[in-house]
């Protein structure tokens, strides 16, 4: 069920969404979510021969944790994630997707990326039954897709230039290719929605994204498109795959679902959630645990 990729080699990672846990700790655990890409933790507990990095873009923090030697890569990629800022923002009355939305011009007018975010937009809208769509509460945007999709391509450059073990973590949800040390897996905390400080579950591996969607940073902002008003039956649905794109987007459209998304996640190809309701009680689809580390 898992739409074809569009570009690059296999992204590989972990990532870790929730609230209230910052940065990336000494014990190699990457924590995502509220404030988990604060400059704050530039330089945490990062073994020789590392480069963090932190660049403020698309109103948020991209952060890298990259091998040393692919600092020559990073201008190009921060270039480019500057130029999705500029062509998608939704706070920019001269974006491409500001003047798209108004009726300004046309499709043909924009950047031909628009159009294929779109297109994967719709596809995703069909896969969950339109509790995903780039026109939540009547005004198109996109921003559901933009971000994930952002991360990956920003982890594809990092591979087509011949490097391997390094994440992006984009406003908390990351993609992960190989491995931070050779033997060692990534490994993500994933933060409790309802309980600063404290983590809901640890996942590890490598080549693996995470995702997180839910109300502890940003309050009640994913809209049901069935209702038409923001999604509140749970609090959060982290989302653990191969792909951050796919990641990031299953887990905007679970969070619209309710308790319904445990069982359309379960039928997404290689694909695995982790639910909590605002009580609370939490649940998990039936191949998460393999992302459960037995240490």
């Amino acid at each position: 069920m898992t739409p074809a990729r569009r570009e690059g080699s296999p992204v590989t990672g972990v990532s870790v969404t929730g609230a209230g846990v910052t940065g990336v700790s000494v014990t190699g655990v990457s924590v995502t979510g509220r404030d988990a890409a604060s400059p704050a933790s530039i330089g945490i507990g990062r073994p020789a021969g590392r480069l963090r990095h932190a660049e403020h873009v698309m109103g948020t923090v991209f952060s890298f944790d990259i091998p040393a030697a692919a600092a020559p890569v990073l201008p190009e990629i921060v270039s480019w994630l500057h130029w999705v800022d500029a062509t998608f923002s939704t706070y920019r009355a001269g974006s491409d997707v500001s003047r798209f939305g108004r009726g300004d011009v046309t499709l043909a007018q924009c950047a031909p990326e628009l159009a294929e975010v779109i297109g994967e937009c719709a596809v995703i809208g069909d896969l969950s039954d339109g509790y995903f769509t780039d026109w939540p509460a009547g005004r198109f945007d996109p921003s559901g897709f933009v971000k994930g999709w952002a991360i990956e391509r920003s982890a594809s450059m990092l591979n087509a230039a011949g490097f391997t073990g390094h994440s992006v973590n984009g406003a908390g949800d990351l993609q992960c290719t190989g491995q931070p040390e050779p033997g060692r897996p990534w490994r993500v905390g994933i933060a409790h929605p309802l309980r600063p400080g404290t983590l809901a579950a640890v996942v590890a591996g490598r080549d693996i994204a995470v995702a997180t969607s839910g109300t502890a940073e940003r309050g009640a902002h994913v809209i049901n498109p069935r209702t038409g008003r923001p999604a509140t039956e749970l609090a959060s649905v982290t989302v653990v795959g191969p792909w951050i794109t796919m990641a990031d987007a299953y887990a905007t459209a679970a969070f619209a679902m309710g308790p319904a998304a445990r069982e359309w996640v379960d039928q997404l190809d290689g694909y695995e959630a982790l639910g909590i309701a605002p009580d609370g009680t939490g649940w998990q689809t039936s191949g998460f645990s393999a992302y459960t580390p037995l240490d």
